[in-house]
């Protein structure tokens, strides 16, 4: 309509229908930053937990009790009468009851009926045939030093049993280390700890998004391990689900995840991020890294080694630091970016210190452990003595550049990256150069020669 000489265009936006997101021209959408993206689908399952939709609860008519692998469902009647024990039920009561009543008890049957979620935990090997389009597997892969596949398996249902036969495949060597520098001594454990490997497991297990129709991967190297599981990540962000008291917003698997909770598979609060990050804390190991760059997919690398003596040492000298500090702490033995804000926290406990991006453990901290001459390595010497070797060298002969870079480069800091050293010495010879007139050059940047100034 026109209204003044004026077009004026209404946007008619009908109210949301729950369970089903608003859509232009067929697609969804949401907002990153100040863009405007496909709708993520960890933001769909949110929208669809409105209407109540679990794929784990749906019942498979043509499925019954009998296509569940009988090892499963003892191994299932155990672990159930032991948590419902823990919560003071009768035991001699529990163990009475049929198959069919404790597994509708469990969360695992519905009105006796076979779930998805009977199936994926303690369907036989047949339970495959059920799933419409794919397998529900999980997949452990062996790789050679050059990245090449060296073998693999496959383990299907019953995933309550799968997850002992992937943990035995994994080769799990011991390893020695010195934690810190208050004994000789070395620590010797488990490249892996048992509890982390399955806590991943069954993490994957629950998270799992089964409409995308893929695996759980577990990938080993020499020296470290990958799980890949899809779907997004409902925290989001790592600093979201190390937060005190955090509660995820929905379970994408709700009764799946109750199930697994009623088979001590998963706990119930949320811990499964905070637990396996304080069982490498307790090694002095790199904690878990997650890769949420890839979109409905979440990657964790847990190492079986340490990267960085110098982390390791600090964590084993100071065992009060919390988990999100220990995460900061972390991040910098990775070389990966923190804020400047985190690094000023850092900083004001006294744990690092450099010029920010470029940081490393404090001196206090580095004279404590036993690392001054690494903290002497990081912080450089002082201008005026990288001046003299610079004088000293010239006192031989012009040089270029390159020369005296070879001479002072280890001088330098060593977290410097080799642009800024060279930028450094750039300066150095400037002020030599011009403020203090103790030497000068004949020719431009890389081509020129430097040498002794003669009054």
């Amino acid at each position: 309509m026109n209204i003044d000489g004026k077009r004026i265009i209404f946007f008619q936006i009908p109210p949301a229908i729950p369970g089903i997101p608003t859509t232009w021209n067929d697609m969804a959408y949401s907002r990153a930053n100040e863009s405007l993206v496909p709708l993520p689908v960890n933001k769909l399952d949110t929208i669809r937990q409105q209407i109540g939709f679990d794929w784990s609860k749906i019942v498979v008519e043509e499925a019954s009790i009998s296509d569940l692998d009988p090892e499963a469902v003892n191994r299932a009647r155990e672990l159930f009468i032991q948590h419902e024990v823990q919560r003071g039920k009768d035991k001699t009561y529990l163990e009475k009851l049929s198959d069919e009543q404790l597994l509708n008890k469990a969360g695992i049957l519905l009105g006796g009926k076979v779930t998805r979620t009977a199936l994926l935990l303690l369907g036989d090997e047949y339970a495959k045939n059920y799933f419409d389009g794919f397998i529900p597997r999980i997949t452990w892969t062996l790789y050679n030093q050059d990245g090449s596949i060296k073998t693999y398996e496959h383990f299907d249902t019953p995933f309550l049993l799968a997850v002992d036969k992937v943990y035995q495949h994994i080769r799990n060597v011991k390893y020695r280390y010195i934690a810190g520098q208050q004994t000789l001594f070395p620590e010797e454990v488990d490249q892996y700890d048992a509890s982390l490997i399955k806590e991943l497991l069954h993490n994957c297990i629950a998270h799992q998004d089964y409409t995308l129709r893929g695996k759980v991967n577990v990938e080993e190297f020499e020296d470290h391990l990958v799980f890949i599981n899809e779907g997004g990540f409902i925290p989001e962000t790592i600093e979201t689900a190390l937060e005190p008291g955090y509660k995820p917003p929905y379970y994408r698997n709700t009764f799946l995840c109750n199930a697994m909770v009623n088979l001590y598979m998963i706990d119930s609060n949320a811990m499964g991020i905070p637990t396996i990050f304080q069982i490498q804390q307790e090694k002095f190991f790199p904690l878990p890294s997650y890769d949420l760059s890839v979109p409905n997919r979440v990657q964790v690398t847990v190492y079986g080694k340490i990267l960085d003596k110098n982390y390791t040492q600090l964590l084993s000298y100071d065992r009060t630091l919390n988990i999100r500090t220990v995460f900061l702490l972390d991040k910098i033995q990775k070389k990966q970016e923190i804020t400047r804000e985190q690094y000023l926290h850092l900083k004001k406990l006294g744990l690092v210190e450099g010029r920010y991006p470029n940081i490393y453990v404090s001196y206090s901290v580095a004279e404590a452990v036993g690392q001054k001459p690494e903290y002497i390595r990081n912080s450089g010497l002082e201008d005026e003595k990288c001046k003299e070797f610079i004088l000293k060298t010239l006192q031989k002969g012009p040089a270029k550049k390159d020369e005296l870079m070879a001479v002072v480069g280890d001088l330098f800091p060593a977290v410097l990256p080799e642009d800024k050293k060279r930028r450094k010495l750039s300066n150095l010879l400037r002020i030599m150069k011009i403020r203090d007139e103790t030497i000068d050059c004949t020719g431009n940047t890389k081509a020129a020669i430097w040498f002794i100034r003669k009054d």
